[in-house]
């Protein structure tokens, strides 16, 4: 599939791919070079603090792999939920 490089450096991703990917208006994409190609894929953004919460989430489940035997999780909002709810009840029961 050839596409044209248009005024200031501009290019339209075909509709098959765009289609193919479930890309939507406002979606984000990651431009990079490999090996003299040009990469383009597509990017979640998140802020800080929920990678920070992602990050203590895999280090929990890391530790104590066994305290979590559920999943798989439709999500990672879905794991996260779980592992929140683990701690609320936790807590509970520890009073």
């Amino acid at each position: 599939m050839l596409i044209e490089l248009r005024k200031k450096s501009q290019i339209t991703i075909p509709k098959e791919i765009v289609d193919e990917l479930n890309l939507e208006e406002k979606d984000q994409l990651e431009i990079s070079v490999k090996n003299g190609a040009i990469m383009i894929e597509p990017v979640e953004v998140y802020s800080k603090s929920y990678i920070q919460k992602l990050e203590e989430t895999v280090m929990r489940i890391n530790e104590n792999p066994s305290k979590y035997n559920v999943g798989p999780f439709e999500s990672v909002e879905d794991a996260m939920n779980y592992l929140d709810e683990s701690d609320v009840n936790k807590n509970e029961n520890d009073k």
